[in-house]
């Protein structure tokens, strides 16, 4: 059954209305993660290696359900491959959270895997979409995720210092921007019921 456009409208509505009415919590967050997103930019090598380390602990923690799921499964044959999982997911893990490091390296090599396929992607999609309106735009973005993988690739690994963390933070200034950007603009949105009445002579 298609959605009817008075649902749609009664859906962007309700939206709407709900960050009119919740604009200040969104300032607030978006006031927070910008903050956030200026310390990672500041000091990007103490945040790559604590997501590096976050990292370490999720891989050890997944390493353990595949214990867990090994033992309460059965068959014989399920056993073995999750046994098997829950052993390289360990060794992984430890790996990182002995030496962070190396962790971070590895994540960086994953950053400028991504950068590169993405961009290539982008590329690949701005061609294919020539003749339309902004398709210069999806060459222009994927020709700089290029530039940045392969800047990244030429001064590694000592990249991996700065390039997680400066990355995470930028995100997240982009994140927290947005969010200020939106709660500001619901303020200015917000209906005259949500200020406190004026009264006049006589209450009015």
């Amino acid at each position: 059954m298609a959605t009817s456009d008075a649902d749609i409208m009664g859906s962007n509505d309700s939206l709407t209305s709900t960050l009119q009415s919740n604009w200040r919590m969104l300032l607030i967050a978006g006031i927070a993660v910008t903050v956030l997103g200026l310390v990672a930019t500041l000091a990007p090598f103490l945040v790559g290696i604590s997501i590096a380390l976050l990292v370490g602990v999720l891989l050890v923690g997944s390493a353990v359900f595949h214990f867990i799921g090994a033992f309460r499964g059965r068959g014989w044959k399920g056993f073995v491959w999750q046994i098997a999982l829950g052993v390289v997911t360990l060794i992984a893990g430890a790996a990182v959270l002995l030496n962070p490091m190396f962790g971070l390296m590895t994540l960086t090599l994953l950053v400028i895997g991504y950068l590169l396929a993405s961009g290539v992607v982008e590329v690949v999609m701005g061609i294919q979409l020539r003749g339309e309106r902004y398709w210069g735009l999806s060459i222009v973005s994927g020709l700089i995720g290029i530039a940045l993988a392969v800047m990244l690739w030429i001064g590694f690994p000592s990249t991996a210092l700065w390039a997680v963390g400066v990355l995470f933070g930028v995100n997240l200034l982009v994140t927290g921007g947005s969010m200020i950007a939106l709660a500001l603009g619901a303020r200015g949105l917000a209906t005259p019921s949500d200020a406190e009445p004026a009264t006049g002579v006589g209450g009015v």
